[in-house]
């Protein structure tokens, strides 16, 4: 059973990949801004960024180590909680969503811990801690950073998930580099098995503008999460985090996932776990599900009463069932 506060939570979350388009024009109507590097606008944004990124880091668990690990692209903040139980089991390497940062997994980090290694990733050319120094010239490039980045860990193998704009990155990585992967988890991913429904592309335009009083961007975001305003809790340190973001931090060059090919999903060589949310999904729905199952060694499920942010909806559900997944494909 959920609290009070988490089912306040959750909506934000599901608004942070339309929220995030604010930082960098109308991402999901164009393409990414082309060459240029994920920034702070000014010192007094990254300062109050990093505040709330502090603030919403205290919520998690305490990591074992925190890693900031060099790339052809920048620096990539990288945290570590490691299993002294499980020293041998397959590590999870966790992807966000747009603008979320590691803190997003807050409900289902302490599922993990317990059985294996974790790494979580901040994303280069987002919002978090990581440093971007050299522009990702599409998609290809952000795989690269994430394989470079598990090499200099020393992680030879593990179990990749994204959630939304970081299951389009997983994926990627994935059919770039699949030997890194013991097994791929995508949950909700955005633009990977399916378009964007059209009406939320559609009413997230006032929430990209930057002139648009701070009431209709709010307006605009709870008309696609589909919530009330009563139900959105702006006192959250996720949902001051993600504000904050969009505020603050130009990630307009941030490459988009894009669709993948059929001979792509028949071409991926290792099991997948697909979650798609049967409410207000931004993946693609029941389509992207049936797209799915073009993949091999596919576990496909539809999450009933769920909706963009199920990770953190059906936490202890997910995590279990992803456990299972992962304790099967050692």
């Amino acid at each position: 059973m959920h609290t009070g506060t988490t089912r306040r939570r959750w909506p934000v979350v599901l608004l942070a990949v339309v929220a995030a388009v604010s930082t960098g024009g109308l991402v999901l109507l164009v393409a990414a801004s082309g060459p240029g590097v994920g920034h702070f606008r000014t010192p007094e944004g990254r300062q109050a960024y990093e505040e709330a990124y502090t603030a919403a880091m205290a919520g998690l668990p305490g990591p074992t180590a925190t890693h900031d690990v060099e790339t052809s692209f920048g620096t990539v903040r990288a945290y570590a909680w490691t299993s002294a139980e499980h020293p041998d089991a397959t590590p999870v390497v966790l992807l966000p969503g747009r603008s979320a940062a590691v803190p997003m997994w807050g409900e289902n980090l302490p599922d993990y811990i317990g059985h294996r290694t974790v790494y979580a990733f901040d994303t280069l050319g987002d919002t978090g801690m990581s440093v971007q120094t050299v522009p990702l010239d599409g998609i290809a490039d952000s795989a690269r950073w994430v394989d470079e980045a598990m090499a200099e860990l020393g992680i030879e193998r593990a179990h990749l998930v994204g959630h939304s704009q970081g299951g389009g990155l997983a994926a990627a990585v994935a059919v770039r580099y699949p030997g890194r992967l013991a097994s791929l988890t995508l949950l909700e991913p955005v633009l990977t098995l399916g378009m964007m429904p059209l009406s939320t592309i559609l009413v997230s335009i006032p929430a990209s503008l930057p002139f648009v009083p701070e009431s209709w961007r709010e307006a605009a975001l709870n008309r696609i999460g589909g919530v009330e305003p009563d139900e959105v809790d702006p006192d959250d340190p996720l949902a001051r985090l993600i504000t904050q973001g969009s505020r603050h931090f130009g990630s307009g060059s941030l490459p988009n996932p894009v669709l993948l090919t059929d001979d792509e999903l028949r071409g991926l060589p290792m099991p997948v776990y697909v979650a798609i949310a049967s409410d207000s999904s931004l993946a693609g729905g029941d389509a992207a599900a049936e797209k799915a199952e073009l993949i091999p060694d596919a576990q496909v499920t539809v999450w009933p009463n769920t909706t963009h942010s199920l990770p953190m909806q059906v936490a202890t559900d997910l995590d279990a069932e992803l456990e299972r997944f992962w304790a099967a494909h050692p």
